[in-house]
């Protein structure tokens, strides 16, 4: 009966195991899902909608051909488009009734203008000559956009695995001038697990082994029930006659043919581990081959609406206004830095003014420029801080619906812990324009930074004129140049923090007045401070305050006051930057560029405008117009 049970064990372990296999092998499913689109020669973009993206659940894979250098970058929907701008492109979207991937070439419309540009001669408009027609500039390279959360780039053939949220779209392009790539192909995975597979596979060897059990418990239990069954004749008393013994050869064969049988049940039960050994291993090597026995998760969407007769009634619905958002992510706005690192680093150190101007504006500009010139004439000048990459220890963004864009972002220099953390003010003036660097300044010790909105929600801008805060924003530059110049004698000297503020000690009234004393009694010096040409940047904080951003332009004019002539004392920087070496009865003048940064409080609050960040540097210097 054992032998029986063995069998069937035997049996019933290899219909498991092999239906087990079966299942990662012939039975198993596809692990993704695959939907393709050829559109060759149409357009110099392919733009792969929010809609064609989330055709399945899971990641992206992308793969992209064509017959050149390929580039592929993803961003909000609203910054593709808009730096697509007026530019003709395919839209490749999703049929859900045909489960297909559809695509449409799409224009920008023509502007509806009834106004007639060139008087009616009574002859027809067709005849005017087609070359008067200006043939439109070659589409721009969207590689290197700040608007990418992330690019990537690849000659011929392209393949990325992406996981994009919901409204997320791609761009697909060339150069910017040759027809996109026509061949995409966007796959998801798919869940192809078997979770019966391992514990078939697994059962199939218990199965075995209890075989295996049974055969050995049979086989023992047939030995000890071996042993005579009938009484043996009673024979003469005495010893028994001895059989004849064999030959030596008999023997001999009897020996070899015993030693065969061993050694082939040896082989047979060699064979055990060798089948049992990869069946376990097999039904063990992934989760794929396990039942998932942990929760599911809550769903979070919410209940489907029950239409009534009142919301058919409603009233029409208005127009949805532009969604705000932030100008940047974290991620983009990291991505931007190190660029932007990178660059002043490389332009730095050549002192490439030529350049600069493709990350830099405004006073930073300025004060970059004047320090190159500079530096050509005297070597041993210090260059400006450098921008360091990383890490971002604050950023926050201004809430948008268009262009231009702004982000104030605070950045640690971690190579050396002496030099302050960088306060910096980048802009954005349109879609194709990359983030240039307004403002830059350093953190004055013990920078009391308010709290601010995170990035992902980013703050709202400030009017110039609004009344919320204990000083309107458009006001603050002016303000701040009158107590640089007078002193606690300004009648705005109630309004801002004295504790801290370095810039009074350097460039205020006590500045001023050590400049006086190191001129001769032959010269006389006057100041005066003006707010400078750059826009001021104000974000609002979670206290209903502002971080305000704002230049500052400090005249110093040396005369002479005794009908003599006076000059830059060479090897200056004034002498360096102005290129004039002579001697003048007008005089010579330096201007100094102040660049800050306040936190305003809001009205009623105790506090004062306080300084957070400042630089300043030589801008200009020239003989007295």
């Amino acid at each position: 009966m054992r032998f029986v049970l063995a069998i069937l064990a035997f049996a019933a372990a290899a219909v498991l195991v092999g239906f087990g296999i079966a299942q990662r092998t012939v039975f198993l499913e596809p692990d993704k899902v695959s939907l393709g689109t050829v559109v060759e020669n149409q357009a110099s973009y392919t733009v792969l909608t929010p809609e064609a993206l989330a055709a399945n659940p899971g990641k992206q894979t992308i793969t992209v051909s064509g017959g050149g250098p390929v580039h592929l970058s993803y961003g909000r929907t609203d910054d593709v488009l808009s730096w697509i701008g007026d530019d003709p492109y395919v839209s490749v979207g999703y049929d859900g009734t045909t489960g297909e991937l559809t695509s449409e070439v799409v224009v920008a419309q023509p502007v509806d203008d009834s106004t007639p540009t060139t008087p009616e001669t009574g002859e027809p408009a067709a005849e005017e000559s087609e070359d008067a027609e200006a043939e439109p500039d070659p589409a721009a390279s969207p590689a290197g956009s700040d608007l990418w959360l992330d690019e990537f780039t690849g000659d011929r053939t392209l393949t990325t695995t992406v996981d994009v949220p919901e409204g997320i779209t791609v761009l697909v392009s060339s150069d910017g001038t040759q027809p996109a790539p026509g061949r995409i192909v966007v796959a998801w995975p798919l869940d192809n697990a078997t979770p019966w597979a391992g514990p078939l596979i697994a059962g199939g060897a218990v199965l075995f082994l209890v075989g295996i059990v049974l055969v050995i418990s049979g086989v023992v239990a047939h030995r000890r029930s071996r042993g005579p069954r009938r009484n043996l004749p009673k024979g003469p008393k005495g010893k028994l006659t001895r059989a004849p013994r064999p030959p030596r050869a008999q023997r001999a064969a009897l020996g070899s043919g015993g030693a065969g049988r061993s050694s082939g049940r040896a082989r047979r039960v060699a064979l055990l581990p060798v089948l049992l050994v990869p069946a376990i291993a097999l039904s063990a090597c992934s989760s794929d081959y396990w039942p998932d026995l942990s929760s599911a998760p809550e769903t979070t969407a919410p209940a489907t609406p029950v239409e009534t007769a009142a919301e058919d009634e409603a009233e029409p619905v208005e127009p949805a206004t532009p969604e705000v958002v932030p100008a940047v992510t974290v991620p983009q706005m990291e991505r931007i830095m190190r660029r932007v690192a990178v660059f002043t680093t490389e332009v730095d150190a050549d002192a490439d003014s030529q350049r600069l101007g493709e990350r830099f504006t405004g006073p930073a500009l300025e004060a970059r420029k004047a320090n190159y010139a500079i530096r050509k004439s005297l070597p041993d000048h210090a260059a400006l801080p450098a921008i360091p990459a990383s890490p971002l220890t604050l950023t926050l963004p201004q809430q948008v619906t268009g262009w231009p864009r702004t982000v104030l972002t605070i950045a640690k220099n971690n190579d050396d812990e002496t030099v302050a953390p960088t306060a910096l003010v980048l802009r954005q003036e349109s879609p194709r324009e990359n983030y240039k660097v307004l403002y830059a300044t350093a953190l004055v010790p013990d920078a009391d930074v308010p709290e601010v909105a995170p990035a992902s929600i980013g703050a709202p801008p400030i009017n110039p004129e609004f009344k919320g805060l204990i000083m309107p924003t458009g006001q603050v530059a002016p303000a701040y140049a009158d107590v640089l110049l007078k002193g606690d004698e300004s009648e705005y000297a109630q309004f801002f923090d004295p504790e801290g503020d370095v810039i009074r000690q350097q460039l205020g009234v006590e500045g001023q007045k050590a400049i006086a004393d190191d001129l001769p009694d032959t010269a006389d010096v006057a100041f005066s401070n003006a707010p400078g040409d750059s826009p001021t940047v104000a974000l609002a904080t979670n206290d209903s305050g502002a971080l305000v951003t704002v230049s500052i332009t400090q005249t110093e004019k040396v005369t002479p006051n005794d009908g003599g002539t006076i000059g830059f004392k060479e090897g200056q920087p004034g002498a360096a930057l102005s290129g004039f070496d002579e001697k003048s009865a007008k005089g010579v003048e330096r201007e100094i560029g102040i660049q800050l940064m306040f936190y305003v409080p809001a009205v009623g609050s105790d506090e004062q405008i306080r300084l957070l960040g400042w630089s300043e540097s030589l801008i200009g210097a020239s003989e007295v117009k």
